[in-house]
């Protein structure tokens, strides 16, 4: 017989680490939690290939997930040989591809991964190769500008976080110098266009009819000849200045796109440009007045303009989330050899080292409960909504809240936090994340290379049939001139930058332009319970007790930090002034009476009690009475199971050595939950629901007509793995507020976020609903199929400038004049499509 296992086994779902009462799941596999064993009991057949299950590294070994669980070596080896970078300027699929190959070209780097949606890049690297500073040099070419992502001091920041840096260091210089491109462009163009149509314009037209209408006008212009050797070479100077100055962003978007092989909309309109410019040069060289400079600078200025606009979009809706910190800490209080306290950074933690984290502060890293008891609150990072309580031995993770007493705490090997882990996996998510190419990007891929091949057998048959070589030129560059739908560039950024501002003014804040394509492929929508189905706010639901021992009990409440004793203070304190507190946050007359002193007050680990009014008064659960020997009646007893099987917490209070009541204490359901998940049912969409809480707590949502899998007790790790396993059944939409939620925000294939929830929630979602309104969630749907009209009828209007040049070509009746028109009111339209309301239409 072979030996025991004796290695530590991992859960067969999240990795996590399994305790020793093994929950086996058959052929061996073995799980941290009921909670992923229920998960894989359900979903774990169902593959995207049909393959089995790999129960070795479980579902998210292929994504860097699990960095959750591993142990302090991840910390070391990240700070060796990863870094996070944060790219500027990086907007499409083929910026992806382009710096994911300056980086495999650089010594040392052994693994890149871009994402355009988050602009991040993630590189492995040997750090006695390479540097990170040469990382960043390497990556910063083109008008790209690599930085380190944590900002190579303060630790990671969120997106908020992001934005704010950036507006105090500069990070914002590639959007003001945008800015500046698309004014110098206006400007120069003005400055040109008014005398171009008051010169050229007539000239042409005249050329056009030949009946000498105007040629007594261009004469006097001096554009046929004499002084039009001065006009249009100032005309040809001025038109290169704002295409190399103001479509710069095109240009460099055009050469990333050739040297990629592939072929974007930047490719399109920068074919356009400079075929409008060439032609008119060559044209000009010719001693002909049909050239096209006017051409050059309206969509060079207008498909800039359209960029920068959609620059500034994401920017405001950037700026419209709150500022919500993240629950991460960067100092603790580690006790001395002789006592004391002294206050070090994290980093500076070692193993074994004891440290103080004072009730009401949060726990700065991963570890084990020296002494004593106390109560966390682990709801930011384990997703539970009632506080937990925890003895001398149990583990006490990084980032909970210590809600009562003070915990003595022995750092864990590598002195790492849960959170900091929460933080890395986000951004090994988030980097893998490739952004989806454009329609727009894909078509231009197959007009081009029909456009170019048209282009050079129209100038070669041209060269068969006898013409010159300047001639043949000028044949090729106007099929390119009018073939290209260079309107496909501006209306698409049009597009996208109306939509986000759309979103905004609902409340919905949009990351990304391709949300929308993705969000209209939802198969799967997975709720997280705490904080998005509920509101995550502890708040008194039912109060079955005496009035006047309401009153103290509310008194005594107010001493204690526990969030169930903050919503009783709230529901029934009466203030020191006279006046009682109403739930709705106002006061009103407390007909004479006043609030008595608490004496002898003590706060156990369960509950709290004092003196009022010479009454002694205890508030807690069920075993502190039984703990002090107080009398609970049968009906006070079951009263408080009941609550407790439901999910709610069950407060017993009682005065004198008996229990006298219940409140039960819970976390309210969101309003129009109900409503949202039927109607998301209703589109053919399949909901899920999960949660950190037991299974008592969701019991209001068995049996719900629309919700298709309740898995409740699942922790971080299990979330991210249950929306892999869910991905085998489509693409999956994760709807989620706290930090726990966002790996699975991130790993699923479009993440949605609550207003309420904290900053990293924000940074891994692809949606951010500010106003904690669920109902946005259908409203976001909403947008995202109005959105697709839009841009689809956008694409239709860029057409039209085609439309009406090549059959003018063709006839071999194309001028100028009539090409401009095409472009303003190709340009135009799309314009006025763009700003009208998406739902309304």
């Amino acid at each position: 017989m072979s030996p025991p296992d004796t290695s530590s086994p991992t859960c067969a779902l999240c990795n996590g680490t399994v305790p020793e009462y093994r929950l086996t799941g058959g052929d061996d596999a073995v799980f941290c939690c009921t909670g992923c064993q229920n998960v894989q009991r359900v979903l774990g057949g169902e593959q995207a290939d049909g393959g089995e299950q790999d129960t070795t590294h479980g579902a998210m070994s292929d994504s860097g997930a699990d960095e959750i669980q591993r142990e302090g070596d991840v910390s070391e080896s990240l700070t060796e040989s990863r870094v996070f970078l944060q790219i500027e300027g990086m907007h499409c699929a083929t910026c992806e591809a382009f710096l994911e190959s300056i980086a495999e070209d650089c010594t040392g780097v052994t693994d890149v991964a871009a994402s355009y949606v988050t602009e991040t890049i993630r590189v492995e690297y040997d750090p006695r190769a390479i540097s990170v500073d040469e990382l960043c040099d390497a990556l910063s070419p083109l008008g790209y500008t690599a930085t380190r992502r944590d900002g190579g001091r303060d630790g990671p920041t969120t997106a908020v976080g992001r934005s704010r840096q950036q507006d105090e260091t500069g990070g914002r210089d590639i959007d003001e110098v945008l800015g500046f491109r698309y004014a110098a462009g206006v400007i120069f163009g003005t400055f040109m266009l008014l005398p171009y149509a008051v010169l050229l314009y007539p000239a042409q037209l005249s050329s056009f009819f030949g009946d000498g209408t105007l040629d007594m006008y261009a004469s006097a212009s001096g554009i046929g000849g004499g002084d039009g050797l001065l006009i249009l070479p100032l005309f040809l100077v001025l038109t290169g200045v704002v295409l190399v100055f103001t479509g710069l962003p095109l240009l460099q978007g055009a050469y990333v796109s050739l040297k990629m092989r592939q072929p974007n909309t930047d490719l399109l309109v920068a074919l356009t440009v400079v075929s409008a410019y060439v032609y008119s040069t060559v044209a000009f060289l010719l001693g002909r007045i049909d050239v096209f400079y006017d051409l050059t600078i309206v969509v060079a200025a207008s498909v800039v303009a359209a960029i920068f606009y959609e620059s500034l979009s994401k920017q405001r809706a950037m700026e419209r989330l709150t500022d919500l910190t993240i629950s991460r800490v960067t100092t603790a209080r580690r006790y001395d050899m002789d006592g004391a306290t002294t206050t070090v950074d994290v980093s500076d933690l070692e193993p074994g080292d004891q440290i103080l984290v004072r009730e009401g502060e949060r726990i700065p890293v991963d570890g084990t409960l020296a002494e004593g008891e106390c109560t966390v609150d682990e709801a930011v990072v384990t997703g539970e909504s009632l506080p937990v309580q925890k003895r001398a031995g149990d583990d006490l993770v990084g980032g909970a809240v210590v809600t009562n007493g003070a915990a003595v705490l022995v750092v864990s090997d590598g002195a790492s936090s849960s959170i900091d882990r929460l933080i890395t996996s986000v951004w090994n998510l988030q980097s893998g994340d490739h952004g989806v190419q454009r329609q727009a990007d894909r078509l231009a891929s197959v007009v081009i290379p029909v456009v170019v091949i048209g282009g050079i057998l129209a100038g070669g048959w041209s060269l068969v049939m006898g013409a010159g070589v300047p001639l043949a030129v000028l044949t090729t560059l106007s099929v390119l001139l009018v073939g290209c739908p260079w309107a496909l560039g501006l209306a698409t950024p049009l597009s996208v930058a109306t939509s986000i501002e759309e979103a905004v003014t609902r409340g919905i804040v949009v990351f990304d332009e391709t949300v929308f394509e993705r969000l209209r492929n939802v198969d799967v929508v997975a709720f997280d319970k705490t904080g998005t189905i509920t509101t995550g706010q502890m708040d008194v639901l039912e109060a079955d007790a005496p009035a006047d021992l309401l009153r103290l009990v509310a008194e005594v409440e107010q001493r204690a930090s526990h969030p169930a004793a903050n919503a009783i203070a709230t529901a029934f304190a009466r203030q020191q002034d006279g006046k009682t507190a109403r739930t709705d946050g106002g006061v009103e007359e407390a007909s004479g009476e006043r609030a008595e002193r608490v004496t002898g007050f003590t706060s156990h680990v369960t509950g709290v009690e004092g003196v009022v009014a010479d009454t002694r008064v205890l508030v807690g659960n069920l075993d502190l009475f039984v703990e002090q020997e107080w009398v609970v009646s049968d009906e006070i007893e079951t009263r408080a199971t009941e609550a407790r099987d439901v999910g709610q917490l069950p407060v017993i209070v009682g005065r004198d050595g008996r229990a006298e009541g219940v409140i039960v204490v819970g976390d309210n359901l969101r309003e129009g939950w109900d409503d949202t998940v039927t109607q998301l049912s209703d589109r053919g969409i399949d909901i899920v629901i999960l949660t950190g809480d037991d299974k008592s707590a969701t019991t209001f949502l068995d049996g719900h007509p629309a919700v298709d899998h309740v898995f409740a007790g699942v922790p971080p790790a299990g979330k991210t793995a249950t929306i892999r396993q869910l991905q085998s059944r489509g693409q999956v939409a994760m709807v989620g507020d706290g930090t726990n939620d966002a790996p699975a925000l991130a790993t699923a294939d479009l993440g949605i976020s609550l207003g309420s929830g904290t900053a990293l929630a924000s940074d891994a979602a692809d949606i951010s609903i500010v106003d904690d309104d669920l109902s946005a969630v259908e409203t976001t749907f909403d947008l995202a199929y109005a959105a697709r009209r839009r841009l689809k009828q956008n694409n239709q209007l860029a057409l039209l400038y085609n439309g009406i040049t090549i059959p003018l070509a063709v006839a071999g009746l194309l001028n100028p004049v009539f090409a401009m028109a095409a472009v303003v009111g190709s340009g135009g339209l799309i314009a006025v499509n763009s700003f009208r309301d998406l739902i309304d239409e």
